[in-house]
């Protein structure tokens, strides 16, 4: 059983793809003109580049993949990504007919970060911004799916594991409350200082198996609860990543 778990803990760690519910990589972007007239953006023309080195020789779109995605209105963008290359390069297209390129500049080491555009007559600069991201984050429409997600699907792994090991159902109920907990955690605090997706998943098995043991001393074993957060979890990245690609035209 010890095997099993730190197997799949180590499979679901390093995987190349975490194409799921949890938080991703994100970029946002603020505009500040620097012209005598501010036309919109034409989003459907606009692009991120990414790049493997800092002259982008080596470049390809961001595009389009599930969640991953540039996404721009009025007073800036921002974009997902499943995971973004060491440099990044923006492609900006107007209302007027302009088409703007932006300097290459670096990725950030965090999840989520804040970079402020300069828009000129000539081009475009970017550059890092102190501030951090919009903070509001957690009340976009992929914050609030992903939580219902997950705690469907969490709570009927939970379910059918503890009707597995003949435990009580009563544990349900802290099983959900683990789940708000770890899921605001995530969203809200922690996806400023970390830079992989991985780290939270580990964050959120580790949380709710303590979580889940606490709340149900004599009803359940350390044993079990780290059990069932691993079955609970695992299903939700799992079946969480089809559903990601699924929902995904429907979110933003």
């Amino acid at each position: 059983m010890k095997k099993l778990f730190l197997l799949v803990l180590f499979s679901c760690v390093f995987s190349p793809l975490w194409a799921n519910v949890s938080p991703k990589p994100e970029m946002e972007f603020s505009f500040i003109y620097q012209t005598a007239q501010q036309p919109e953006v034409d989003p459907l023309h606009s692009e991120q580049i990414q790049c493997q080195d800092n002259q982008c020789l080596e470049s390809k779109p961001l595009g389009v993949y599930g969640l991953q995605k540039l996404y721009c209105e009025k007073s800036g963008c921002f974009s997902i990504a499943y995971a973004y290359t060491p440099y990044q390069k923006l492609i900006l297209s107007f209302a007027d007919g302009s088409r703007k390129e932006s300097n290459v500049f670096a990725a950030p080491g965090t999840l989520r970060s804040h970079f402020n555009v300069h828009i000129t007559e000539t081009g475009l600069t970017v550059e890092p911004d102190a501030a951090p991201a919009d903070h509001r984050a957690w009340a976009r429409k992929d914050a609030w799916l992903s939580l219902g997600i997950i705690l469907v699907l969490e709570l009927l792994a939970a379910a059918a594991y503890l009707s597995y090991r003949g435990k009580s159902f009563t544990v349900l109920y802290s099983v959900g409350l683990a789940n708000l907990i770890t899921t605001a955690l995530s969203w809200m605090l922690l996806v400023r200082y970390v830079n992989e997706t991985a780290w939270l998943w580990v964050f959120c098995l580790v949380a709710e198996a303590l979580i889940v043991r606490l709340m149900n001393p004599r009803k359940i074993s350390f044993k079990d609860a780290c059990m069932l957060s691993l079955t609970a979890n695992v299903t939700s990245y799992s079946v969480g990543m089809i559903l990601s690609f699924l929902l995904a035209p429907y979110v933003f």
